[in-house]
């Protein structure tokens, strides 16, 4: 694995203070992972060329291509949308075969009343939908709450996606501040989905925060 984030996503002071939040964080991201801007104008063509890359000299996997593209289009847009600030995309190769999956991080500011992981647990159980498991993880940084769950393809779905995706998001504890740091990693592999989600359970594991 390779320290390859270090965004400036995370609100807070320049100077080391303990009374203030950490100004900015680091992700060990696998060798693989790649960032994708999430500027509308350069998006789609970064993703066209990443995907490209992906699939070289893989001719006969056409349906995981586009769902992978239509996937990661959708998640990108969605999370400029909802305020994300950054975009990682797997170029990982299992042999001739892609290991597709994706990571987007988004800022989520304080609400009304401050929730220990426990009682945001029980929130997102209690809000979320059909089929969602809610597990908290214990991190030497402070818990994290991590919400699964497998999204089955509707047979009239217009983006045309063929394959369940799992998902899996990690709400990260922002030190000394009521805000998260929400990490969304989703990937259509779903014969080796429970892997998968080991290794985003890794990844989110390994931030660390910066003063």
């Amino acid at each position: 694995m390779s320290d390859d984030s270090t965004p400036d996503g995370v609100q807070g002071h320049t100077r080391p203070d303990v009374a203030e939040p950490p100004s900015d964080y680091a992700l060990t991201l696998p060798e693989g992972w790649f960032r994708v801007p999430l500027d509308p104008e350069e998006l789609e063509a970064s993703v066209d060329a990443l995907v490209e890359r992906q699939f070289k000299g893989v001719d006969d996997a056409p349906h995981l291509k586009r769902q992978i593209r239509r996937d990661l289009l959708k998640r990108a847009r969605k999370s400029y949308r909802n305020g994300g600030i950054e975009f990682y995309l797997s170029l990982e190769m299992a042999g001739p075969v892609p290991v597709p999956a994706s990571l987007v991080v988004t800022f989520v500011p304080p609400g009304q009343d401050a929730l220990t992981a426990r009682e945001l647990a029980v929130s997102l159980a209690a809000s979320g939908p059909l089929g969602q498991e809610v597990s908290i993880l214990e991190q030497p940084t402070g818990d994290i709450v991590r919400t699964r769950v497998r999204t089955e393809p509707e047979p009239d779905d217009p983006q045309g996606n063929e394959l369940p995706v799992t998902s899996a998001d990690y709400y990260v504890p922002i030190p000394r501040s009521p805000a998260l740091l929400l990490l969304s990693f989703s990937t259509p592999l779903d014969p080796i989905a429970d892997a998968m989600v080991e290794l985003f359970d890794a990844v989110a594991g390994s931030l660390t925060w910066r003063e």
